[in-house]
């Protein structure tokens, strides 16, 4: 029997984006189940991610005459926001089309609520996929509810700060090492003694740590400078960090850091209009502000998710909790980058960049380590 295929509805501005795919068993195809891109929640309320993938429906029959070869890999992703942010989820996409590369068959949701990831990660279970991936710690309590009904699946939480047994594990970079970074580079930049970070979910263990080791890394090599928090209510509301950071610039701030998701490109916006100096999360926050973006904290979700999956095919991966940094093999987890070949922005006087250097071999060779509590993550100065 042959494939079945009928082509997804993608989004216009999305039609740029790598074919995606879903398989589904013959049973389901037999059972009259709506093929298409939108199967995936209609259980849901009707304001949901978008549905972006093509559906494939292949008889048993098919397995027989491929010698009973097993079908590819499959793996689900759940983004919090849109993959288009030019931040974090962009970075968490970057992980599916790698998989898709090797051969994975790959199937993704954007705009995934709260309220949604429980049923979104049941969703994708039932479909067969071998990796479930939350992209962001706050699928962890989910897949901790859904995980025992589907053993044989990895539930896998991007920034997630714990694993749990036997099918969940969290992976993330460390924090609190580009954190540190940052902040004294942001204080070795500062001319006010002034600096400000914008950030989101007060409290959330690597949003604590990054904000947390900001600080400390400021007061490090300056410990008179200001460093002011501010907590928004949204990783992805532009406007509301745009004003946020506007705030901060007025009260004298001429270094603004901030660990937000589409709302990152309101911290560039206002350090543009005000010409300040800003920290982004991608290429992109360099092209908006080119003269104000010093460094990106570009993080390797394609590297860590593809390793995590990958060795989920041959090793248990369930329960464990995966950090990546400087003193870790294979990957840091993240760079400091402005462009390709490029961490720094040429404004960053070199001695500047010599320290920061020099603080990542300390921490690749564990003479450096940073301890953050919530105090040092806290609001306001």
């Amino acid at each position: 029997m042959e494939w079945a295929r009928r082509p997804a509805r993608v989004a216009p501005h999305l039609a740029r984006m790598p074919a995606v795919t879903t398989l589904l068993p013959p049973a389901r195809c037999r059972a009259g189940l709506r093929l298409g891109s939108t199967h995936m929640f209609d259980a849901l309320r009707p304001n949901k991610a978008r549905r972006l993938a093509t559906t494939f429906c292949a008889a048993a029959l098919a397995t027989l005459a491929f010698g009973g070869a097993a079908l590819a890999q499959k793996a689900a992703f759940l983004f919090p926001g849109s993959i288009n942010d030019q931040s974090w989820n962009a970075q968490g996409f970057l992980g599916a089309e790698k998989l898709k590369s090797l051969g994975w068959q790959i199937s993704y949701s954007e705009n995934v609520g709260a309220a949604d990831m429980v049923d979104a990660l049941r969703d994708y279970a039932r479909q067969g996929n071998n990796v479930v991936v939350g992209h962001t710690g706050r699928f962890v309590s989910a897949a901790e509810r859904v995980g025992p009904d589907f053993p044989k699946t990895l539930f896998l939480v991007g920034s997630g700060a714990k694993g749990a047994a036997p099918n969940v594990t969290s992976i993330d970079y460390d924090n609190t090492q580009f954190g540190y970074l940052m902040g004294v580079l942001a204080a070795r930049m500062s001319k006010t003694g002034k600096i400000g970070s914008v950030n989101s979910l007060e409290g959330i263990p690597n949003v604590m740590a990054q904000v947390g080791a900001f600080r400390l890394g400021a007061k490090s090599v300056k410990p008179d400078i200001e460093v002011k928090v501010i907590y928004i209510k949204s990783m992805e509301d532009g406007a509301e960090a745009k004003e946020a950071a506007l705030s901060l610039i007025a009260g004298g701030a001429d270094f603004i850091s901030g660990k937000l998701n589409a709302g990152q490109s309101g911290i560039i916006q206002a350090a543009k209009e005000k010409n300040v100096f800003a920290n982004g999360r991608s290429y992109g926050h360099t092209a908006i502000a080119p003269d104000n973006v010093l460094t990106n904290i570009v993080e390797k979700w394609a590297d860590m998710y593809t390793a995590a999956a990958e060795s989920s095919k041959t090793t248990d991966m369930g329960g464990k909790y995966i950090l990546y940094g400087f003193n870790t093999p294979g990957s840091t987890g993240a760079e400091l980058s402005y462009g390709e070949g490029q961490p720094y922005n040429k404004a960053v006087p070199q001695v500047v960049v010599d320290e920061l250097d020099g603080l990542k071999k300390k921490f690749a060779s564990g003479e450096l380590k940073i301890t953050v509590t919530k105090e040092d993550a806290r609001g306001g100065i």
